[in-house]
């Protein structure tokens, strides 16, 4: 696949580098409310983009609205923090870390299973594709961090993010919160190559478009669509922040 588009984009950002302070808080606080809002969306969270920013900025509970739903935008802002902070330490991306991300994405909502590996077989509805039996879980989870480390150097960052996103969902090592874990990890390989977080909207049609080309990975084991749909969103991730600063 050519990267050779976000390739200069990343370029033009690296020249504006170092970003004013003020503009980085700024889209860190946008980039945290809409990466939170449109991961829990994708997911069947009923909060709107206002009430999730409500939320997290003004701490409010909002009526009508599932406990449940409010954890969940509490919990992804803790697990953002968390990604950056890994960013930050130059931490390599472990089975501890996924676990880590996995448990703050659950605590509070499901405590017995937050952090863990599955222990039941489970079955991804509307999909053809059934993940692999629970007893090979750590087996595979090894192996797909293996991999990761192989081609960490190898590969695009863009490329490396969309497999290890597709290779986890694929897996499916934890009973809940498996596509916002992996939206997570994905960001987290896309930041600590100095690339912006990659938002998935959760607009119907582009959550449609999301899951039919991981189905396409899973089922026809076709995977360069899904590739080019992540690049879609790194590409306008670095075009947000590069208009930002100029």
């Amino acid at each position: 696949m050519d990267f050779q588009r976000i390739n200069e984009l990343k370029q033009e950002l690296d020249s504006l580098m170092p970003l004013p302070s003020a503009a980085v808080r700024n889209l860190e606080e946008v980039y945290r409310v809409e990466w939170t809002y449109n991961s829990n969306a994708i997911e069947g969270n009923t909060l709107t983009l206002l009430e999730t920013k409500l939320v997290l900025e003004e701490g409010l509970t909002i009526g009508g609205k599932k406990l449940r739903e409010h954890f969940e935008v509490i919990n992804h802002s803790e697990a953002i923090s968390y990604v950056q902070d890994i960013v930050h330490r130059n931490m390599a991306v472990t089975e501890s870390v996924i676990k880590s991300i996995h448990h703050l994405v659950l605590k509070n909502i499901d405590d017995e299973n937050a952090g863990r590996y599955r222990s039941i077989n489970v079955r991804i509805s509307g999909s053809q594709h059934t993940p692999p039996t629970y007893v090979f879980v750590p087996e595979k989870m090894e192996s797909l961090l293996h991999w990761y480390h192989e081609q960490h150097n190898s590969l695009h960052p863009v490329e490396l993010a969309a497999r290890l996103h597709f290779q986890f969902v694929f897996i499916h090592p934890f009973a809940d919160g498996n596509g916002r874990t992996a939206r997570l990890l994905m960001n987290l390989v896309l930041m600590q190559h100095g690339f912006p977080p990659a938002i998935v909207k959760a607009a119907a049609d582009a959550r449609l478009k999301y899951y039919e080309t991981l189905e396409d990975a899973s089922s026809n084991d076709q995977l360069e669509p899904f590739i080019a749909l992540i690049a879609d969103c790194v590409e306008d991730s670095l075009l947000t922040y590069i208009s930002s600063v100029k």
